[in-house]
């Protein structure tokens, strides 16, 4: 049986086929983002747990924009220490983010995208039974994400 982590870890080739506002080339992400945001970003891969830099990172305001065309994501007052080495929020900006089920490597997931530009940010858990407003946890690569201190991205 393969394992899954193993399998995100290096990304899947499977194109995307939706069309959103930011469109571009695969070699137009290539020389825009590095090999690893394009690993993630493009072709659906995850960052090692514990790696990235915003899974400790805990400020009271700012946004969190993505990676690929700086859209607004995520604002920092949802962010919340899940424990499971990736940055967890639990609510994204209304219509940032959407989803969409995710069978790969034998397991049912939702993944999660930039509505802008169809990159790839992680996946989404519900009903874990975290404490927050909507028992959902929004697991996203470090890679995927930047952050912006300035509420009005």
């Amino acid at each position: 049986m393969p394992i899954p982590f193993f399998g995100a870890l290096f990304g899947s080739t499977a194109a995307m086929s939706d069309k959103f506002p930011v469109q571009k080339t695969e070699g137009e992400w290539q020389a825009q983002l590095s090999p690893e945001q394009f690993r993630i970003l493009r072709k659906k891969g995850t960052e090692p747990p514990g790696s990235g830099t915003y899974d400790k990172h805990y400020p009271s305001s700012g946004v969190y924009t993505c990676t690929g065309c700086n859209a607004p994501l995520y604002k920092a007052n949802h962010k919340f220490d899940s424990g499971c080495g990736w940055p967890a929020f639990w609510d994204a900006v209304p219509g940032a983010v959407g989803q969409r089920d995710d069978s790969t490597f034998g397991m049912k997931r939702t993944e999660i995208v930039c509505n802008s530009c169809g990159g790839h940010l992680g996946h989404i858990f519900k009903g874990e039974g975290f404490k927050n407003p909507k028992d959902e946890r929004h697991c996203v690569n470090s890679v995927s994400i930047n952050f912006s201190p300035e509420e009005n991205k």
